[in-house]
């Protein structure tokens, strides 16, 4: 058993924020593989079904991001699943737009959701860090993650979130490296090697 989360803010008002792409990730997983409705269960929204034969529950906490590891942590008890078999998907500064980065434990970079799972679980689960690029002025950072992604954005948003659902099943395997190739080849294929603009907060 795999426990695939998505990490964000819960709520309409969030939905397209650039903090929420880990929700749009495992959502688009959710729709490739056929996943039941997502409901409610462990202080979050979770469904589960299987990704190319391996069984995965899919969870996008609802308890805000910086409470994030109480949901995490409900989920992994009931079902015993090690931080080895988690893989947690969250908006990462520190990469440029349409970039992905995957791995195991490291620091959360001031990350209040992968924080507070490394709080409640320990840090050695899996991470598919998002790239989102950075406003450039970390006074800018809070109101730039909890602003919608540009409508000039949307094209890489949506190109990395099918990449990330058309190539789970590496994830699924374990083949995290493998999974990091495909993705960068795809966003390549895709026309989105390069994102050079990140979206104007004031119009975002």
């Amino acid at each position: 058993m795999l426990l695939f989360v998505g990490l964000g803010n819960p709520g309409a008002k969030y939905a397209q924020n650039r903090h929420n792409i880990g929700f749009m990730a495992i959502d688009a997983i959710a729709r490739a593989f056929s996943f039941p409705p997502l409901r409610k269960r462990f202080q979050g929204l979770a469904t589960e079904g299987t990704v190319d034969g391996a069984r995965v529950i899919l969870l996008e906490p609802q308890t805000f991001m910086n409470e994030s590891g109480r949901a995490v942590a409900e989920a992994a008890r009931f079902h015993k699943i090690d931080l080895k078999h988690i893989v947690v998907f969250h908006d990462e500064l520190d990469l440029p737009p349409g970039k992905l980065r995957v791995k195991t434990g490291g620091g959360n970079a001031g990350h209040n959701g992968l924080r507070s799972i490394t709080a409640h679980m320990g840090n050695d689960y899996r991470r598919v860090r998002l790239g989102i690029g950075h406003p450039g002025d970390k006074n800018l950072v809070h109101s730039y993650v909890l602003n919608d992604f540009a409508r000039s954005e949307a094209a890489w948003v949506n190109a990395l979130c099918d990449g990330i659902a058309r190539n789970a099943d590496l994830l699924a395997k374990g083949d995290d490296p493998g999974f990091q190739n495909k993705l960068h080849l795809f966003m390549d294929a895709a026309g989105f090697g390069e994102v050079k603009r990140v979206g104007d907060v004031r119009g975002a």
